[in-house]
């Protein structure tokens, strides 16, 4: 049996051509996730993106805003006007993410002081 065989009905595949890995690929980092979480609320503008996500980078927001549009999830609209200007938002399969997202949100809030007890307990038995 391979390690990607489990012999588990429904076991996920772990390889190269795995679709979770692959979705995850984009969506598992912590900008795509406050990007999205951001844009599930309303459309914004670049420079609004990059005020509401302290720590990230122009360069960083660039890139991943357009790996979210290549991927079909950000809308990016640019108008004519001087100076130019252009607003994302989430497509319709972008909306879709929201509501995995906001169960993550749910299972962190509800197990962070959990997590943070077996880290504590785990650092004194092992430090």
């Amino acid at each position: 049996m391979s390690v990607t065989n489990t012999g588990v009905p429904g076991a996920i595949r772990i390889d190269d051509d795995c679709p979770v890995r692959e979705v995850l690929d984009r969506v598992g980092d912590k900008w795509s996730v406050l990007i999205v979480v951001l844009l599930g609320h309303r459309t914004h503008r670049f420079s609004e993106l990059h005020r509401a996500i302290d720590g990230i980078s122009q360069r960083m927001l660039t890139l991943t805003l357009r790996a979210l549009v290549r991927d079909g999830l950000v809308r990016r609209t640019a108008h004519a006007t001087v100076p130019p200007r252009v607003d994302y938002e989430l497509t319709e399969l972008g909306r879709t993410l929201l509501v995995p997202l906001a169960a993550l949100d749910t299972w962190a809030r509800t197990h962070r002081d959990d997590i943070r007890a077996a880290r504590e307990h785990h650092d004194r038995v092992t430090g």
